[in-house]
């Protein structure tokens, strides 16, 4: 057997056989997706002792994973495999015409072949590394056994996450990887705003600890006449709100290249640029960049080599990775712990998220096919042209090149900015988190609002329309 009849013939969750489901068929798998996700997030893993990785919170917000539990891997295996077959094609390397029927099937087989490979191998590195580790307890028979026992756990949530990703890409809204990010970061935001319970899981109405939900802390200190405590929760909150606006705003500004069908006289559409051109992918590599950076740091010092710094528990201290954490700058005034060097400090992490979302935003562009040049022979392709110019790719590509790149530098500023806003002043959640969640959530209801507008019921139209 060939490896193309491999790649072609592996598992899969099969596709609706009508060409257009209702919306309330995609409501319900996307409600059916969702749901077990938070349950699966919920399970922990047998046999689990250390949970060094819940240290690392910018993993677990970009991967959709909850640290520990079924959904530890999250979507980390999907996304390395896309990243590392776009890149491939992107440059040449990989030869698919994803244009067609048979390379676009060759493009999600080998996709899927190299995410159950990433599955294996990221759950081998998360147990023999450390970073979920079974007891210390057990003896050395006993340790290696649960080791092979929380990678087989963490080979199959991986893969209910694989198969979960292709229901909603077949049955439901989005996509599976989108959705489970903004899930995970929602959740985390309603628990951060409204919940009763402390941090050590107990009620916090009749015990002395403070709850866990900035609400309630605002209204506890309103109310035990508190001023720093209800500064400190009423800030957290105002500085989601704000973050939530503002990058409402910025996704919704765009540009509209009027174009036209060169044989069909009287017809055109609108291409659209969105200011944020290049979304929310340069933070998410930012992010990613600076939590391997923390990994590999307490990896070092655990070797006894600190070349990027040292922690102080679970918080860095010194060195480079201090530099590159963010200090909770308002926090820091209220509360009269404030020094003229956190000044410094927030000024050198927000330029390295402004700095990083750029860097990594023009990559992005020239890597993923959305340069002025591809999407000039994209337009080409389709038919389009410019109204009153000539049919030709470079002009288009002229044309394009005024608004792309200056489009990828303000919207990478933008972002990287917004992130790094909101953990200065310590929103509900990171920085990067809010800007994910609302891209996503902003993205699926363009989407519902113009593939199901008909679909809906009067009341759901009336509020999408607005």
């Amino acid at each position: 057997m060939e490896w193309k009849d491999i790649l072609t013939s592996l598992p899969e969750v099969k596709g609706p056989a009508q060409r257009r489901l209702p919306f309330n068929e995609k409501l319900k798998w996307t409600l059916v997706i969702l749901i077990s996700f938070y349950v699966l997030s919920s399970i922990p893993l047998w046999g689990l002792g250390q949970n060094a990785l819940s240290q690392f919170e910018y993993l677990s917000i970009i991967l959709g994973a909850k640290f520990g539990s079924l959904m530890s891997l999250g979507i980390g295996p999907i996304v390395t495999a896309s990243i590392v077959l776009q890149l491939l094609k992107g440059s040449g390397m990989l030869k698919l015409d994803t244009n067609s029927h048979e390379g676009r099937v060759m493009f999600q087989g080998l996709q899927k072949v190299l995410a159950i490979f990433f599955i294996v191998f990221e759950g081998l590195i998360y147990v023999f590394m450390g970073g979920l580790a079974p007891s210390s307890a057990l003896s050395p028979s006993m340790f290696t056994t649960v080791q092979f026992i929380l990678i087989g756990q963490l080979f199959i949530g991986g893969l209910l996450v694989l198969y979960m990703d292709e229901v909603i890409n077949k049955w439901g809204f989005g996509s599976g990887i989108s959705l489970f990010i903004a899930a995970g970061v929602s959740a985390e935001i309603m628990v951060q705003a409204f919940s009763p319970l402390t941090t050590a899981g107990t009620l916090a109405f009749g015990s002395s600890q403070a709850p866990v939900g900035k609400v309630w802390v605002l209204f506890i200190s309103l109310i035990g006449r508190n001023p720093a405590g209800a500064s400190l929760a009423l800030m957290a909150i105002v500085a989601t709100v704000v973050v939530f606006v503002f990058s409402i705003y910025g996704q919704s500004m765009k540009i509209e290249i009027p174009l036209s069908f060169g044989r069909i006289r009287g017809h055109g559409i609108r291409w659209p640029l969105h200011f944020i051109y290049t979304s929310n992918i340069p933070v998410i590599l930012v992010s990613a960049l600076m939590a391997n950076i923390q990994l590999w740091a307490r990896l070092l010092e655990n070797w006894g080599y600190p070349l990027f710094g040292t922690f102080s528990g679970n918080a860095p201290a010194t060195g480079l990775i201090a530099w590159i954490y963010s200090p909770n700058l308002v926090e820091n005034i209220i509360t009269g712990s404030f020094v003229w060097a956190d000044l410094a400090h927030a000024a050198a992490y927000a330029l390295f998220m402004i700095g990083g979302s750029v860097v990594f935003s023009i990559f992005w562009v020239q890597t993923a096919g959305m340069d002025a040049r591809s999407q000039a022979n994209q337009m080409m392709a389709s038919g389009l042209q410019i109204p009153g110019f000539r049919r030709d790719p470079r002009v288009l590509e002229a044309i394009l090149n005024r608004y792309i790149f200056p489009l990828t530098i303000m919207g990478a500023i933008l972002v990287g900015f917004l992130a790094a806003s909101a953990d200065l002043m310590g929103a509900l959640s990171r920085g990067t988190g809010i800007l994910l969640a609302v891209m996503i959530i902003y993205r699926l209801n363009e989407e519902i609002a113009q593939k199901h507008m008909m679909d809906m019921y009067p009341a759901l139209r009336k509020m999408m329309e607005k």
